[in-house]
């Protein structure tokens, strides 16, 4: 298994041109917000028995999330730890504009225009964006951008 930083080196390097970065950090955590709005948004019912123990386990988002963390703690503890942190606030996020929105059309109008941004980016860029090669690196462009804008280099 690569480590953090081979994942981050490798997926950099379709990463460089300061616009495209700029997209990406915001048309990533848009996606992955949305993503986790969109599991949300898939009926429960055969998650019902876990809504006696909490509701907020009730749903197939914070199961999706689960095997997500799964993965990023792998990687990193600290990694694991602020993804923890950000898919907390994709999770009450997207509860506070269920109360508002149906979630399955916000989450599909904010997929659809952070893929548009995504794609964009690349183009400027003058790169294939790095899940082409390989579906891994739809998980570690959200950990490259908090990562790169909390860093404290």
């Amino acid at each position: 298994m690569k480590t953090l930083a081979e994942w981050f080196e490798e997926y950099s390097v379709s990463h460089k041109n300061l616009t495209n970065k700029k997209i990406h950090y915001i048309c990533v955590p848009l996606i992955f917000f949305s993503v986790v709005g969109l599991f949300m948004s898939i009926p429960s019912g055969v998650l019902s028995p876990l809504a006696s123990l909490n509701p907020a386990l009730a749903n197939w988002a914070f199961v999706a999330l689960l095997l997500v963390l799964f993965f990023y703690f792998r990687l990193s503890l600290v990694m694991g730890i602020k993804m923890t942190f950000f898919t907390a606030i994709c999770l009450i996020g997207n509860y506070l504009v269920s109360q508002y929105v149906p979630l399955v059309w916000f989450s599909i109008i904010v997929f659809t225009v952070g893929w548009i941004g995504q794609f964009y980016g690349h183009k400027i860029e003058g790169k294939k964006p790095s899940f082409i090669k390989d579906l891994q690196f739809l998980l570690i462009g959200p950990a490259w951008v908090i990562h790169s804008v909390f860093s404290t280099k």
